[in-house]
Parts: structure tokens; sequence; C-alpha cells
């Protein structure tokens, strides 16, 4: 009515002033700054709600599978060491969606992750090929869904300037320089050594040698899966002895994860990146040089 005081405004939880466009209160950035960077503003928020269900910090490296210079490479363990200030030692999710790579920084992720991130899952949504099956391998179990798939660990070599293979081509071929095929036999001798001790540290503590060799000789070599892009399924990496929660479509934290995962597929391809190294409020990413 005329002449009543107005009423008081109602007040806004802190919380909610982070929900931009959630809530009424609008973002603490400058408008051009949160329009250019409302992709991953959106991202996050998505990032936070899905951390609201786990009760775990959620982290995501997600790598292009469209270019080669999107391989798991030296450098890369910068962008994870700072990633992983936001998990603060706590238990960590970590999303991963790469094409692999190559084996030493690989190893270099692998023990920073253990060291870091004491408590981690690996949640891979739908593709960690390779040597991003190491990466896997680094957390105490894989959540997999529908899509998800591991493959055959096969490091990759470099052959010159965007030319990079797989190491397993190289074995046996006539006419490889010698010095390739060395590289290409230690990158596979190692690459299997650091699977080796990731499950006997890990996922596998405590089982026999022999188990833990089967599934090291299985992923590492090509006795069992004789193509590169050979498709290890929640079932199949199971079978092998892999500690997986398989999530089905139904599932409301695999709906999330996999709406998030399509905006990264989304966004990395707008963008023109080739790598996205991201969290509830640290993000980074790389274009090709």
């Amino acid at each position: 009515m005329a002449g009543d005081p107005p009423a008081p405004p109602v007040p806004v939880p802190a919380a909610a002033e982070e929900q931009f466009p959630r809530s009424t209160s609008l973002p603490k950035q400058s408008p051009l700054f949160w329009v250019a960077e409302k992709d991953r503003y959106l991202r996050q928020l998505l990032i936070r709600d899905i951390q609201a269900v786990t009760g775990r910090t959620l982290l995501v490296y997600f790598a292009s599978m469209a270019d080669q210079r999107a391989q798991i490479s030296l450098g890369d363990e910068v962008y994870f060491t700072e990633m992983l200030r936001d998990a603060k030692g706590g238990p960590v999710d970590l999303l991963i969606e790469t094409p692999g790579g190559y084996t030493d920084p690989t190893e270099k992720i692998a023990s920073l992750l253990r060291t870091l991130a004491p408590d981690l899952r690996v949640v891979v949504p739908c593709r960690a090929k390779s040597n991003g099956t190491m990466l896997a391998l680094v957390g105490s179990n894989v959540i997999m869904g529908p899509a998800s798939e591991l493959g055959p660990a096969d490091p990759f070599i470099s052959l010159g300037p965007n030319n990079i293979v797989p190491a397993h081509f190289l074995i046996g071929v006539q006419g490889v320089d010698p010095v390739f095929m060395q590289a290409a036999q230690h990158a596979i001798a190692q690459t299997m050594k650091l699977a080796e001790t990731l499950l006997g540290t890990g996922m596998m503590k405590g089982k026999q040698p022999g188990e833990i060799n089967s599934v090291v000789q299985a992923l590492a070599s090509r006795q069992q899966y004789p193509s590169h892009g050979s498709v290890i399924d929640a079932d199949e990496a199971m079978r092998l002895g892999l500690s997986v929660t398989k999530l089905n479509s139904s599932d409301d934290l695999w709906q999330r994860l996999w709406l998030l995962r399509c905006m990264y597929e989304h966004d990395i391809r707008r963008a023109g990146a080739i790598k996205i190294f991201e969290g509830p409020t640290i993000s980074n990413s790389l274009r090709a040089a």
C-alpha cells in the first residue's frame, strides 16, 4: 500500500552469487569478461553440481580426439599440478578423455596423482585410450558407463613433426630406423612396468603377481587386443580384473557426467583448443603451437 515502507531486500546466499545465471544475482565478473568466459563458467557450474552429488572434488583432463597434437606430452604435468590445487588433498574424481600419448609424461602425471590425490577415482565417460588407460589405472576405481572405453596401452613414438605412431607399429617392420625401433621397444617395456606398478600398488593390491601380470600382458601387448583401437568396455575391464563401477544410462550421476563430457567436446572444438585442464575454480586450456 502507498506509504508503507519498502520491503527489505531478500538476502542472497553467497553460494547463489556463484550460481549465475540460475539466481537473480549478477555475476561478480564484468559483463564482457563473463560473456567471453561463459562456456567455462557453465562447465564449472555443472562440475560443482556433480561434486554436490559425490562429495568429491571433480577435476577434468579433456584432450581432443581429432588432433595428434593433443597427446599426453611433456608439460601436461604442470597443468595437472595447478589443477590439483582445487582438491586440497581431499578425495578426487578425475574425468579424463584422451587418445593417449608418451610414456614419460604419463609416468610423471601418475606420480603426481598418487602424491597429491591419494584418494582418487577415475571417470571415463567416453574414451581413455592407450596411455590414457594407464592414467585410469592410477585410481582405486574406474567409473564407466554405456559409452565408456579403455584400450590397449600402446605408447606413441614420434618419427618427426606431425608423424606420431603407436610403438607396436614399428616392431618387426622392415626398413624402420634402428633408433626408432629401439625407442619403441623401450617405450613398450616402460609402459608394461608402469602398468605393473600401478596395479600392484593400487586397484589390484594384494593380488597374486601372476594375476597382475596377466592384466599387464593383456593391456600392454598385442596378444589379446591386436588393434590399437580395440575397445575395452566396462564389462571387459571387469573381466580383466580391474575395479570398475558401472553406471547405467538412467543413472542420475551418469547423465550429469555425460552432459559435462558433451560440453567439453563441443567447447574444445569451438575454442580451437586441444586440451583443457579444469576444476571447480581452476581452468587452463592449450592451443596447438
